[in-house]
This record gives C-alpha cells, sequence and structure tokens, in this order.
C-alpha cells in the first residue's frame, strides 16, 4: 500500500505542476510586454502588481532550485518559501506554502506540513484548484493517523463530477474505504473509476490494478 500512496503523491505533483505552470509560468514576460510598450498613469498599479508577481516568480524558483540541489539544507529552505508567502501576492503565497508543506512533510514534520496544507484549503483567496489540491494533500499525508470518517468528510466534496481533481478524489475516497476495512466498497469504486475514460490514464491504470488485487 505505501508503494500506491507514493504513485498517487507522484501523480498529484506533476498535475499540479501542470496547473501552476499554466497560472503563473510567464509573469516576468508579462512585465516585459509591459515595460516595453509603456505604461500610462491609470495602469500605474496593475504594472506595480505585475513587478510583485515577477519579483515573487524570481524568488520562488531560486528557492526552488536550491531545493532540487544535492545536499540542501530542506528545513532551512522550507523557512525560506514561507517567508515568501508572508510578501508575496495571492497566487504565489498559495504555491510557496504548498512548496513549504512539501519540504516539510519530506524532513519529517508531518504535523507543520498539515498545519499548511490546512492553511490553504481553508483560504479564501487561494484559488480553488490549490484548496483542493491541498485537501487532497491533507487526506494522503494523514492517512495513517486521522481516523478513516474523517478522511472521507474531507474528501467527498471534491468527487463531485466536474471538479477539477474528481478522479484523484475519487481514487483516495476508494483507497480510504479500503483502509477501514470496507473492501467491497472500495473494489466497485475502483473498477468504476478504471472504467471512466475521462480519468488520466495513470489514475484508470492504478484503480484497475487495485481493484484486481482486492478482487483476488
Amino acid at each position: 500500500m505505501p508503494d500506491i500512496f507514493d504513485e498517487v503523491e507522484e501523480d498529484l505533483r506533476a498535475e499540479r505542476a501542470r496547473q501552476m505552470w499554466q497560472r503563473f509560468g510567464t509573469p516576468v514576460a508579462v512585465l516585459l510586454v509591459l515595460v516595453v510598450a509603456g505604461v500610462g498613469g491609470w495602469q500605474g498599479w496593475q504594472w506595480h502588481q505585475n513587478r510583485e508577481r515577477a519579483a515573487a516568480s524570481v524568488a520562488f524558483m531560486a528557492d526552488h532550485r536550491a531545493a532540487e540541489a544535492e545536499g540542501a539544507d530542506l528545513p532551512a529552505i522550507a523557512g525560506r518559501f514561507e517567508g515568501l508567502a508572508a510578501s508575496s501576492p495571492a497566487g504565489y503565497r498559495t504555491i510557496a506554502l504548498l512548496r513549504a508543506a512539501a519540504l516539510k512533510a519530506e524532513t519529517g514534520e508531518m504535523p507543520a506540513a498539515l498545519a499548511l496544507y490546512d492553511r490553504v484549503a481553508n483560504d479564501g483567496e487561494a484559488d480553488p484548484i490549490y484548496r483542493e489540491f491541498a485537501t487532497l494533500m491533507w487526506v494522503l499525508r494523514s492517512m495513517d493517523t486521522a481516523e478513516p470518517s474523517v478522511l472521507a468528510a474531507r474528501i467527498a466534496p471534491l468527487t463531485r463530477p466536474g471538479q477539477p481533481w474528481s478522479a484523484s478524489a475519487r481514487e483516495l475516497s476508494a483507497l480510504v474505504a479500503l483502509k477501514s476495512g470496507q473492501r467491497d466498497e472500495a473494489r466497485r469504486a475502483l473498477e468504476a473509476l478504471a472504467a471512466d475514460v475521462t480519468a488520466p490514464r495513470s489514475i484508470r491504470d492504478r484503480a484497475g490494478r487495485i481493484a484486481s488485487g482486492i478482487a483476488g
């Protein structure tokens, strides 16, 4: 089962990275266009906001590269991400907190990581995609400590059709059911997910493997 949870986390991180790039990948380019084109007085505040986003982007990528370096001091870098969150616009505040949470989880500071995921999940200014991602990560990281009923309640709203993380949420919901001993319910949910052509291929394949293992 731990290997399955690792796979789920890898998929969630990959999807989060894709969505983060779509939202925040080009703030520096936007700023350069504004500078070259010239900004009127009435656009000054917009220019200032874009400059803040560009600065946050540069700082975020610097900390990200530092975290990926061999021998990196991950606890210290997690603290830098938290500091960046405190001084950044809403979008970068959110992703900096998520990165800090991931690093704290990686270094064994699980209570602190869960607190940061909770903070993002309950941040009304954050993009719903990232709030839901934070909820998914909270559930995934709490599998061994939280009551199944608590996990199920937190994940349930994310499983509805049309929700951006619906497939991942359905998979986690089934794993919660499996962990609590509801094998038949988990198998049915996983079989349905494996047959859902709208779900990502990696999730469908994994759901099919787990369902087969339960049936066997």
